[in-house]
């Protein structure tokens, strides 16, 4: 398959310190890579270069006509805030030249009801709220999602719920993927492709290369397991 995203010789410093260091992978169109990794190891950084908010050394070359939607770990915006989540995706239509329509295709998309989504954006629940964050990113058509921990703050059972839409957008739209995740047996189940950011260690290869007890020992330190789920 052709490559959707070419990453070359990929460095981020911040002052002295370099985050990422020389990374190399590549991502074909419609498929998907999980980035783990502990905590620190630039896993965040790397999306936001990717997407052109932090400045970097080296190349990033997305596909000719690539649109990426993008959920990030945490969002900057006061949850107390008198905004509905329509607000929320009405102003992500203007912003993206999108009809208000695209708003509600959306939400269909995701599984979020207009009732809910006519609330606060505070009253939600952590998966709603999730699911919001990914319907804002559905406008504008992307053809590639980027996924900062899309289950952070939510209970088990919304996780899987998440898993499942995204797997199913990405099966029904072509999308590329991109995740950041920590839960090593669904990156085993759902990526094509991992690539493990350590402090000394970085590799990139088919999750049945990668997840194994002595890479895993290496990249956290310490040793690491996972329970292998079917799909369901």
């Amino acid at each position: 398959m052709a490559a959707f995203l070419e990453v070359r010789g990929l460095r981020v410093r911040f002052g002295a310190r370099e985050v990422l260091r020389g990374l190399d992978f590549d991502v074909a169109a419609g498929g998907s890579l999980a980035v783990i990794g502990p905590n620190g190891s630039g896993k965040t950084v790397l999306f936001r270069a990717l997407i052109g908010a932090l400045p970097y050394e080296g190349t990033i070359r997305w596909a000719p006509g690539a649109r990426l939607g993008y959920v990030p770990q945490k969002l900057d915006i006061e949850r107390g805030l008198p905004l509905t989540g329509l607000d929320f995706l009405h102003a992500k239509a203007s912003v993206a030249k999108a009809p208000r329509e695209e708003a509600d295709r959306a939400l269909s998309a995701v599984g979020l009801s207009a009732a809910a989504a006519a609330r606060p954006i505070g009253a939600l629940s952590g998966g709603q709220f999730q699911r919001l964050l990914l319907a804002f990113a559905l406008i504008g058509g992307p053809n590639a999602l980027i996924l900062d921990e899309p289950t952070a703050g939510v209970d088990e059972p919304g996780q899987e719920r998440l898993h499942s839409l995204v797997r199913r957008l990405q099966a029904e739209r072509g999308l590329t993927v991109l995740t950041i995740s920590h839960d090593l047996s669904v990156v085993y189940r759902d990526a094509a492709q991992v690539l493990c950011l350590g402090e000394d260690h970085v590799c990139v290869g088919a999750p049945k290369e990668i997840l194994t007890p002595q890479l895993l020992e290496r990249l956290y330190g310490s040793p690491a397991g996972f329970h292998v789920h079917g799909h369901g």
